[in-house]
């Protein structure tokens, strides 16, 4: 898949979660699916006061393994993925909202009998018309 032009902003925190503290597509993915803010993810590391806290991702992993009780989800996307996905989407709403909102072609409205009667000219009724015969 090729990079997105754009990217949605509900991406971006997981993104810079992402660089900031050193964490895989997978982990970035558990996270997600626990429902993490990305950005408390930091307070989750151990620091030189207290060495013995994991570190974000090594957090991550136990808790996902706690909540689901498996190792790692079973298909990893990367945020990048979810972006070009979630851009297809709108994409394809956007062009079916458009479709729905533009009119139907002229042909598919006219009504054949009314295409066969004679129209009087302007400014005159079908009863004046045939008045004047």
């Amino acid at each position: 898949m090729s990079k997105p032009k754009r990217i949605a902003n509900k991406f971006l925190p997981w993104i810079d979660a992402r660089k900031k503290h050193r964490l895989t597509h997978m982990q970035v993915q558990m996270a997600r699916e626990l429902g993490l803010n990305p950005r408390r993810i930091g307070g989750y590391a151990g620091n030189e006061k207290d060495p013995d806290r994991l570190s974000p991702g090594e957090f991550i992993e136990a808790l996902y393994f706690k909540q689901f009780r498996k190792a790692q989800p079973d298909v990893v996307q990367t945020i990048e993925q979810l972006a070009e996905m979630h851009e297809e989407k709108r994409a394809e709403r956007i062009s079916a909202k458009l479709a729905q909102a533009a009119p139907a072609s002229p042909d598919a409205s006219v009504d054949e009998e009314l295409v066969d009667e004679e129209l009087p000219p302007l400014g005159q009724t079908p009863s004046q018309t045939g008045s004047q015969s």
